[in-house]
């Protein structure tokens, strides 16, 4: 019986809607329902009555909820004190999805102990440690609400051109976007900020979505994708060690250039040094770098993007 699923329990117990509660603890529907069932699974009571009219707690799950309230609490309570202690150490905890620049500890500099997190998870739940303070840092992918709702600040660290994988030996010779197959899983717990993402491409081009359900978003499961359907499909920014298949290559993306902005995200109320330090030292060497800057050809970034003003302001700047 993990934490988490006494948090979904309590929600789903205190709002008897699993959409409402959904909501509240940031994650799918259907990836909910799951969590419920699972800890109905585990501790082998049912405890919610589901039917066409609501969601009703059993005497099981009225039980459950007093006792799931004082855990969480007491969780909370140490996770506070935890917080507090954390604070006086110059550790910085960083977390990332698929892509860190490759000389990250020294580019922090000598005075912050930077500390990778192990555990490379999806965007929105990289920046979801951050708001619980799990994290410091992270470097994912984000929207202006998720920011906003939970506290957050981003900085553009890097604007990512995406290209596409097509049939043939690879080229420069661009291909249009509305040309594109774009790749949608059915995992969202997985797949939820690519999906986002995707579909929004789709939508503003007229590229065609395939929908999948083999977390072939990503690796060898992706060029099985690309040889079935034939054509050219839009590759995410996940890094992966397949190696491209001799059959297929890769080739630029124009009209427009689809963007995935990668940003480093922080509390809003993070006031230590240790952490300001991290995030300058690496917006520094982004300026630097050229990271910041969007192609020189028409570019496309999601509506919902925090970054679209900088990367529009720097287009006026030319």
């Amino acid at each position: 019986m993990e934490l988490r699923q006494l948090r979904y329990f309590v929600a789903v117990a205190e709002e008897l809607h699993f959409g409402r509660a959904a909501g509240r603890v940031h994650i799918s529907g259907p990836a909910l329902s799951q969590q419920i069932i699972a800890l109905e699974r585990e501790l082998g009571v049912e405890l919610l009555v589901r039917d066409r009219r609501g969601v009703q707690l059993t005497q099981a799950g009225r039980s459950l909820l007093g006792d799931a309230r004082r855990i969480l609490s007491l969780a909370d309570d140490a996770k506070h004190r935890l917080r507090r202690a954390a604070a006086l150490s110059a550790a910085v905890r960083l977390g990332y999805v698929s892509w860190l620049p490759d000389d990250i500890q020294s580019l922090a500099g000598p005075a912050v102990a930077l500390r990778i997190d192990e555990w490379v998870l999806p965007s929105h739940t990289q920046a979801e440690r951050v708001a619980e303070g799990t994290l410091d840092i992270a470097l994912a992918w984000v929207t202006a609400e998720h920011v906003k709702r939970r506290g957050l600040t981003a900085h553009l660290l890097r604007a990512e051109p995406l290209h596409a994988v097509a049939p043939g030996a690879g080229s420069a010779e661009p291909v249009a976007a509305q040309d594109l197959r774009v790749l949608v899983d059915a995992d969202e717990s997985a797949w939820s900020s690519w999906n986002r993402f995707a579909e929004g491409f789709a939508a503003h081009t007229g590229a065609r979505i395939v929908e999948i359900d083999d977390g072939g978003v990503t690796g060898d499961a992706f060029y099985a994708h690309v040889r079935k359907i034939g054509a050219p499909v839009l590759a995410s920014p996940k890094r992966h060690t397949a190696v491209i298949p001799p059959s297929l290559g890769r080739r630029p993306v124009a009209e427009p250039i689809p963007l995935w902005t990668w940003s480093l995200v922080h509390r809003q109320d993070d006031d230590r040094a240790g952490a300001g330090g991290v995030v300058e030292a690496l917006l520094a060497v982004a300026r630097g770098r050229g990271w910041l800057a969007p192609p020189a050809e028409r570019w496309w970034v999601p509506a919902g993007d925090p970054h679209r003003g900088v990367l529009e302001s720097a287009v006026d700047l030319r």
